[in-house]
């Protein structure tokens, strides 16, 4: 079915972009402001640990039911309702005079975030017409790339000059100008099903198996080692999944059509993305304390070495989608990715050998494929369902990108520890020696390079599928 272009596209661009940036950048920019946080509140981290975990845990447990809820409300009011939530709940953030009220904002805003993230790409797919899509949803891979490496800079800066509160403030005029660009912009005409149910059965048993799971990943970030709370937590987790496929597939409405996921043209391009995400976070955690211990960099230093990635794609991202939208090239997610596989193999022997200047150049083609897979990758994934579902598909986008965020940090954690105590260090990580740590990193980088190398070859199968479906006739973008 073809869909007429917004002539104000690239204002609900500018418009779903901030909105994204805000809820990604609030996500991440806390855990530097945490050992402020704590020594405010006086209490200890086990306690304030919980301002990031509410949050990341609400907004994924929700994304998915936001997803469908949007079919009957409409994208733009929801997203304009979760927009104008997370807003007030930044406030009250800042303001709260306890703990356990800034435990209770960070879950409101949490739910307004789900309501932002999980209808996005959904809201930009529908406003631009097929041949500008590809460079669309490349300035959102940007903006999510730049939300998440550049937190550190930026929540270091401000809690420095006005404290941890601001972390929360500086969302308030940011998101009172967005909202309001938002009622202008957003269209809002929406024919609203004639039957609409919400399997609510459905969602409280995704609910469960995503915090089972979450909290599972938490328990290994902790500990490596697989205790009763945490065998108790992947228990939840797979109980939770099957008791969801079972409602799934018995209800008449589920929350979402197991038929979906059926389709290689959408599967291949959301595994690879949840691969790359956990490669990238996996990156995200070890790479500052390599820096720091291993180097010597300051960690303001190190926060620049990071800016690169993001500096990178904010450029090829959005020429990769003008690429795309051009050529239609069905490998260039792949050739994106293979680009990242080859980075991270470069960057853990770097990394073992301390050559400095071979891993900055790494970095930088980490960037670069990581710019040319994100805008194709993402077109693919809502190119693949039809207009029904995508807001569903968009929703399920976000959750694996969340999942995978949370799996690179757990995966890391693991890794990393497990390979200091195989070397004979029990202490803090930035106390260890030196050429362990630089081994280590290595070999993470290594294990790096294999799921990128994976999603590689995913995204390569997803173009041979899209050239057979396009040589039989079938109503496929390549």
């Amino acid at each position: 079915m073809q869909i007429d272009a917004a002539p104000n596209r690239y204002a609900i661009l500018a418009v779903v972009l901030a909105g994204v940036f805000m809820a990604v950048l609030d996500g991440v920019v806390v855990a530097i402001a945490l050992p402020t946080i704590t020594a405010h509140f006086g209490v200890n981290l086990d306690s304030t640990q919980w301002v990031i975990t509410a949050y990341l845990l609400i907004m994924t447990v929700l994304l998915l039911p936001a997803g469908r809820i949007a079919e009957y409300t409409g994208r733009a009011p929801l997203f304009i309702a979760g927009l104008t939530l997370f807003t007030l709940a930044s406030a009250a953030c800042g303001f709260a005079p306890t703990l356990a009220v800034l435990i209770a904002a960070r879950i409101v805003q949490g739910i307004g975030g789900a309501m932002v993230f999980s209808i996005s790409n959904a809201l930009i797919f529908e406003a631009f017409p097929p041949h500008e899509r590809g460079r669309a949803l490349g300035y959102l891979g940007s903006v999510v790339a730049i939300g998440s490496l550049a937190s550190p800079v930026v929540g270091g800066g401000m809690v420095e000059a006005f404290g941890w509160a601001y972390v929360f403030f500086i969302n308030i005029p940011i998101g009172v100008v967005v909202v309001a660009a938002a009622f202008r912009v957003l269209p809002r005409a929406h024919v609203r099903p004639e039957r609409f149910s919400f399997d609510l059965p459905g969602a409280v048993a995704l609910g469960v198996a995503l915090a089972g799971l979450i909290f599972f990943l938490g328990q290994l970030a902790d500990s490596p080692v697989v205790d009763a709370p945490a065998a108790a937590c992947a228990l939840v987790a797979v109980a939770g999944t099957a008791a969801f496929v079972l409602v799934e597939r018995r209800v008449k409405a589920p929350l979402v059509d197991l038929g979906l996921f059926a389709e290689p043209l959408y599967v291949l391009p959301v595994v690879a993305m949840l691969l790359y995400f956990v490669a990238t976070f996996m990156l995200n955690l070890i790479g500052p304390f390599y820096f720091e211990a291993v180097m010597g960099f300051s960690p303001a230093t190190v926060g620049l070495v990071f800016l690169l990635l993001p500096a990178v794609m904010v450029v090829t991202a959005p020429l990769a989608g003008w690429l795309y939208d051009r050529t239609r090239f069905p490998y260039l997610a792949a050739v994106g990715m293979g680009l990242v596989a080859a980075g991270y193999a470069v960057a853990g022997y770097a990394a073992a050998a301390r050559l400095l200047v071979p891993m900055l150049g790494a970095f930088l083609v980490i960037g670069l494929g990581s710019g040319l897979f994100q805008a194709p990758n993402n077109t693919a994934q809502m190119s693949a369902v039809p207009r029904r579902w995508l807001g569903l598909a968009s929703a399920i986008t976000a959750t694996g990108r969340n999942l995978g965020m949370s799996l690179g940090v757990s995966i890391g954690s693991v890794l990393l520890a497990a390979l200091l105590l195989a070397g004979g260090s029990t202490g803090p990580i930035l106390e260890a020696d030196p050429a362990l740590l630089a081994s280590s990193f290595g070999v993470i980088g290594g294990v790096g390079a294999v799921l990128t190398g994976f999603a590689a070859a995913l995204s390569a199968l997803r173009g041979v599928h899209a050239v057979r479906a396009v040589e039989a006739g079938q109503p496929v973008q390549p």
